[in-house]
């Protein structure tokens, strides 16, 4: 340190950060990180450990974590990872595509997966890919079938935290067209996971990727036995999990060949907890909205033709049964605090009451059940 001042390491060391002695005050002068894009992202990699912490026109180092990124995307994106080698810097390569150079920092990920790698390696060097292919759309759609192919092969790992990677990588690819019909295919390996693995963050990485991309019609039959797998879900008491799987049930359940194995599932005698006013607002919300597709679906002339059987304890029971007391909790959530809460329980009841082929016609609607009538 010299006498007018000082410095705080080299620029590629210290990302570029210029810090001075004036007037008795630490002054930074931001040049650039190799952690991050700092004029536009925090940083928030190992490597930087200094924490920029402005104060009007000072600039004053404090340690410390980064900051929580407000955008919850970049958040999760740009979580705390370790150095996987060189050019392992995904600011740097978003700098890059931003000025329209391919960083090739994508390419790079993907061919160290082909490499051996232990199952620490294997799962940061997936979430990276996970991070590159959300934030460098340009490399991302660059890829081709065999990256896909290649990041559906970790589905067999031995070992959960690498699927979990895994399946969040096949998500974000996901997102990119091209590659949609391809994911499709491995669809089935999803659904054999998700019934042969109890882990409930590998459940919610393989819903996430399910309710991302259109079922095929050949996964259907797999569907019918995973249903009590996905009933399983939607009654553990994981919240982000049971949102997840009730998503895909409501999808699923507009499906007409797939209608009556929903219905027809066995639930728990206590399913209509589900229901109460103390759960969840985003949970009750898509409970309601299941609860009503459910509803239309078996009103439809298409399912009425049919005269179905259905077991004692199944949902159709715990739902549109004699016994059901759905109706109970149906007025309790029309008072629920959150609107969007009530406006779907109101729904759901005018469904039960409404069949379908009538249309909404006051006049031409009669209660589904007995407990709906003398009912104000």
């Amino acid at each position: 340190m010299g006498g007018d001042g000082w410095s705080h390491g080299s620029e590629e060391a210290s990302g570029g950060l210029y810090s001075s002695l004036q007037g008795g005050h630490v002054v930074t002068t931001l040049i650039w990180c190799p952690c991050a894009v700092h004029t536009l992202f925090n940083c928030t990699w190992w490597s930087c450990v200094w924490q920029e912490s402005f104060r009007k026109d000072e600039a004053v180092l404090s340690p410390g974590p980064s900051p929580q990124l407000p955008n919850p995307i970049l958040s999760s994106l740009l979580s705390p990872q370790p150095d996987l080698g060189s050019g392992g810097c995904l600011g740097l390569a978003i700098e890059r595509e931003r000025l329209g150079r391919d960083s090739g920092e994508l390419r790079r990920l993907l061919n160290s997966l082909e490499c051996k790698q232990d199952e620490y390696t294997r799962s940061m060097i997936l979430h990276s890919v996970t991070r590159c292919v959300y934030l460098l759309e340009a490399e991302a759609s660059a890829c081709n079938a065999d990256d896909i192919v290649l990041v559906a092969s970790m589905l067999d790992d031995k070992e959960n935290s690498v699927k979990i990677q895994a399946l969040n990588t096949l998500k974000a690819f996901s997102g990119i067209r091209k590659f949609r019909q391809q994911i499709q295919e491995h669809s089935i390996k999803v659904l054999e996971l998700m019934s042969t693995v109890w882990d409930s963050e590998l459940h919610i990485a393989s819903l996430r990727l399910l309710n991302n991309i259109p079922l095929p019609d050949f996964a259907h039959p797999q569907l019918r036995r995973v249903m009590p797998t996905l009933m399983e879900i939607l009654q553990s008491d994981y919240i982000l999990a049971q949102v997840q799987v009730i998503r895909l049930l409501s999808s699923l359940a507009q499906k007409n060949d797939l209608l009556y194995d929903i219905l027809n599932c066995q639930v728990h005698s206590n399913f209509l907890n589900l229901f109460q006013a103390t759960q969840p607002g985003s949970l009750l919300f898509e409970v309601l909205v299941f609860a009503e597709r459910l509803s239309e679906g078996r009103n439809t002339p298409h399912y009425r033709a049919v005269k179905w059987h259905y077991n004692e304890q199944s949902l159709h029971e715990a739902l549109f049964g004699d016994e059901s007391r759905l109706a109970d909790r149906l007025l309790a959530l029309v008072i629920h605090p959150e609107e969007e809460v009530q406006i779907q329980a109101c729904k759901v009841i005018v469904s039960l009451q409404c069949p379908r082929d009538v249309g909404l016609q006051p006049s031409l609607c009669q209660a589904s059940h007995s407990y709906f009538n003398n009912r104000e």
